[in-house]
């Protein structure tokens, strides 16, 4: 029988959607299943983006340029202009989900057995892409006790070879929610200055930012010219997250021009999808207003009530829709498929991410769940008092 490749069997299942066979099956006994699992809003998408793809007047859906149309990246450099960071539209690949653009600014910039530094816990897809692009990724752990802040410098210092390449960060982050400040972005700018290295920022939570901090991109670190690069998606800042648009951003002209070959690869975006993306550009503030109050409003429920359970120890997030709470627990993998498998409360039960997931560094994370809280707040409640419930009856 022919074999499957080493790459193949390698690579991870993902943490966040696992566990969907045991969410089917609750189904069809009749129960209720709250997903706090992934990162799906559940605020509607600007009526504005779907309207554009209601009347589009399209006798033929053909292939758009691989890099994305020029006057949806003309509009994209407008977005970022208006938030401080000085692009142009030569500057930006559009890519099938910021998914896409992580694989291709991989694929530009490292080899096979190159290293790529990233703090820990990450997005668990992080582990996937680097399998897929034959590289490894060395972790620096940040902690729950220190709220997932940035780690030392000397702790990436020691981490860096001759084959590193590169840091990786998610800022405001997923699965922790930590928002990076000014000041490590500038620490981690020296770094990779200092070693010659690209930084990688996924900046696809930027508009989730709460508490009056404020957002501070690579792409406004003047330093950063030829070393950063930024990763983008329409995804969560519209809740468009199946339009699968996202961009790579840099103004390094060897990045953008070795991207554009896999871009040209693939042949080009989805047509529709740009168009959709497009017209969400013209979203208007209050639209945002909104969407952050409703989630600042979500977060405090869901902390202050998670930090009711006994035992239990969660870190407040300042951005993103996602918070790391630890359980009292020595395995949450087997405690996340029990809640489908066995537990109910009125025939309700919940859905959550094993966070070990999030990590690259085995036995690491074993007790802690990634939440999404994208649900309404009544949903939120009724989930923490399953999740209090199930722990009082849970047995290891």
């Amino acid at each position: 029988m022919p074999k499957i490749s080493k790459k193949g069997l390698l690579m991870p299942e993902s943490p966040i959607r696992k566990l969907v066979p045991y969410a089917e099956a609750a189904y069809k006994q009749g129960k209720t299943v709250y997903h706090l699992n992934i990162g799906q809003p559940d605020i509607k998408t600007p009526e504005v983006a779907l309207d554009a793809v209601k009347i589009h007047s399209l006798d033929i859906l053909a292939y758009s340029r691989s890099e994305g149309s020029e006057d949806y990246r003309k509009k994209i450099a407008g977005y970022y202009s208006k938030n401080n960071i000085d692009v142009t539209h030569d500057e930006i690949i559009v890519t099938t989900g910021g998914s896409e653009a992580l694989l291709f600014a991989f694929g530009s910039i490292m080899d096979t057995d190159d290293e790529i530094i990233i703090p820990e816990p990450f997005y668990a897809n992080y582990n996937g892409f680097s399998t897929a692009s034959g590289v490894n990724v060395v972790p620096v752990i940040s902690k729950i006790e220190d709220n997932f802040a940035l780690p030392p410098i000397e702790e990436f210092e020691k981490l860096i070879t001759p084959k590193t390449k590169a840091i990786l960060i998610c800022n405001p982050g997923n699965p922790t929610g930590y928002l990076y400040s000014k000041e490590e972005i500038k620490k981690l700018a020296k770094i990779v200055k200092k070693h010659d290295l690209f930084l990688i920022a996924d900046e696809v939570y930027r508009e989730f930012v709460y508490d009056g901090k404020e957002f501070y991109s690579i792409m406004q670190e003047e330093s950063l010219k030829d070393h950063a690069i930024m990763i983008d998606s329409v995804s969560k800042r519209y809740s468009m997250c199946g339009a699968r648009i996202g961009y790579l951003v840099s103004r390094n002209k060897d990045v953008i021009k070795t991207a554009l070959k896999f871009a040209q690869a693939r042949l080009s975006p989805p047509t529709l999808a740009q168009i959709a993306s497009e017209a969400a550009l013209n979203t208007p503030q209050s639209y945002f207003d909104e969407v952050i109050d409703e989630y600042v409003l979500r977060r405090n429920i869901l902390i202050s009530e998670l930090e009711k359970i006994e035992g239990l120890r969660v870190a407040k997030p300042n951005g993103a829709f996602y918070c790391i709470a630890e359980l009292p627990v020595k395995n949450a993998d087997n405690f996340a498929q029990w809640l489908l498998e066995k537990f109910d409360v009125n025939g309700e039960t919940i859905m959550v991410a094993p966070a070990a997931g999030f990590y690259s560094t085995p036995g690491v994370g074993l007790n802690q769940i990634r939440i999404a809280y994208v649900l309404n707040k009544e949903s939120l409640k009724k989930s923490v008092a399953i999740l209090k419930e199930a722990l009082n009856v849970y047995k290891d």
